[in-house]
């Protein structure tokens, strides 16, 4: 492939590219290859236009698109985060089925795909991120667009089961068929979409792995994104995590770190830890549960409900084992840098990883490359998150047992080194190996391979030698 690449992602960054992540390892290809890089501008404004905004260029070009509060109320906290998030996440009860949201997200990606479409070349590579733009391809091939289509969604692929509460289960399943490749963090995800297709007689397997939907085909692969492991391993030693927490030698830390969503189980976690704390016995060493959960959605109604929630146990937690010198949950309902992050990481006994459904969980990646490899901590990891399909030596919980959670604290704090250093060696490879440039690295592969012929192809060029 000789285009050029075009990232479209919801998010952009403005001026210079902060550390960590989605966003470095796109900068990275962006500045290696060449290319464009799409994204939605953060400041409303009153009437959209189908003019992008050019932004600071870090190399390569960056190019915005405005939106309308409209836009915001009706496809990012309504049919995107209101609909699609909770669909994906296995709660179909909280879909909320408005009927504005679904017109909005359709309206704002054809809006998208025409001024995509009004400056890609044939030959250009574009490359979907997430749920905000699962209708994109369909739209951008409406206007002509030729060249090649990726997405990578983020977050899981929803159950068949829960996809019937979807008004728009059809279009849906169009939406994924009008890419070249539909990239998913999990097998457990290729697997619920190749099923997802057969059960609604949609999808037919070819013999070369392609799915095929009328007369698309389209590749469904398991590309688990990854984290830049080596630089988060240099930042964890930046600072001193104790000090940073002011712990008493008789006092440890677990933590937990993530958006304050109901996806994450976090009021799991917390009875976990309390029911830890019941099980544990006077003069045994004090453990703290540093639970750091900036906010998110906040106009999203389950978003508020969830807040209330952890308030409300943290506080009945803390009351019944509060001492004058010890509070064990201490609650952060606010952002926290990266490099205080990764300090607190490692001096942290336990990693609590606890999500009821999540595409990945980079925190338990970054939780594993901060730590000491002489004197690691343990992670706890939910079965139900992405990542526990690549970190097997975690310790593996299920997210709705209260008990497990509290056995696997135990056991965890208990763990003898050589044990755990074992656990945290096989992790740490899996981690530095499977990094976010290799990720990036395997879509990108993708996405600029020759095109495979297709029976059409040979009809064609069959056709063309006889006359």
């Amino acid at each position: 492939m000789t285009g050029r690449l075009i990232v479209v992602s919801n998010r952009i960054p403005m001026g210079d590219v902060p550390s960590g992540g989605l966003v470095v390892a796109i900068h990275e290809a962006l500045s290696e290859r060449g290319g464009l890089w799409i994204g939605a501008h953060p400041d409303v404004v009153d009437e959209a236009t189908e003019e992008f905004a050019d932004l600071p260029s870090n190399g390569y070009e960056k190019k915005a698109f405005r939106i309308t509060e409209e836009d915001h109320q009706t496809h990012y906290l309504g049919y995107a985060n209101s609909v699609l998030w909770p669909l994906c996440h296995h709660r179909a009860d909280l879909l909320a089925m408005e009927p504005s949201y679904f017109p909005g997200y359709v309206a704002l990606n054809e809006r998208v795909a025409r001024m995509i479409a009004r400056i890609a070349e044939p030959e250009d590579m574009i490359w979907v991120q997430d749920y905000h733009f699962l209708p994109l391809a369909q739209a951008l091939r409406k206007e002509g667009v030729t060249g090649r289509i990726g997405l990578f969604l983020h977050i899981p692929f929803p159950h068949a089961g829960d996809l019937d509460a979807l008004s728009e289960r059809e279009l849906f399943l169009d939406w994924f068929a009008a890419f070249d490749m539909v990239g998913l963090q999990t097998q457990a995800d290729v697997a619920r979409c190749l099923e997802t297709f057969r059960s609604a007689g949609k999808g037919e397997m070819m013999l070369d792995g392609r799915l095929k939907v009328g007369k698309r085909k389209f590749d469904v692969l398991s590309l688990p994104i990854g984290i830049d492991a080596e630089r988060f391993a240099e930042m964890a030693t930046e600072h001193d995590g104790r000090s940073l927490l002011n712990l008493s030698p008789r006092e440890d830390i677990i933590i937990g770190v993530d958006r304050l969503d109901y996806s994450k189980g976090l009021p799991g976690r917390f009875r976990g830890f309390g029911r830890f704390l019941d099980m544990s016995e006077e003069g045994d060493r004090r453990v703290s549960l540093l639970q750091i959960a900036p906010p998110t959605r906040e106009d999203v109604a389950a978003y508020a409900e969830i807040r209330d929630e952890l308030e409300s146990l943290s506080g009945k937690i803390n009351g019944a084992h509060t001492e004058l010198d010890w509070t064990p949950i201490r609650y952060i309902h606010r952002p926290v840098p990266r490099d205080t992050l990764a300090a607190l990481y490692r001096v942290s006994r336990i990693g609590l990883v606890t999500p009821l459904a999540d595409g990945m969980n980079l925190v338990a990646k970054e939780y594993v490359a901060a730590q000491d490899p002489e004197d690691p901590g343990v992670l706890v990891l939910s079965r139900t998150a992405g990542a526990a399909e690549q970190m097997e030596e975690a310790l593996l919980i299920n997210p709705y047992d209260a008990d497990d959670i509290a056995r696997a604290i135990a056991r965890g704090l208990a763990m003898p080194l050589e044990e755990r250093r074992e656990r945290h060696k096989a992790l740490l490879e899996g981690v530095m190996r499977d990094n976010v440039s290799a990720w990036c690295e395997a879509c990108l592969g993708w996405l600029e391979r020759p095109r495979r012929p297709t029976h059409e192809d040979a009809q064609q060029s069959q056709a063309q030698e006889t006359t």
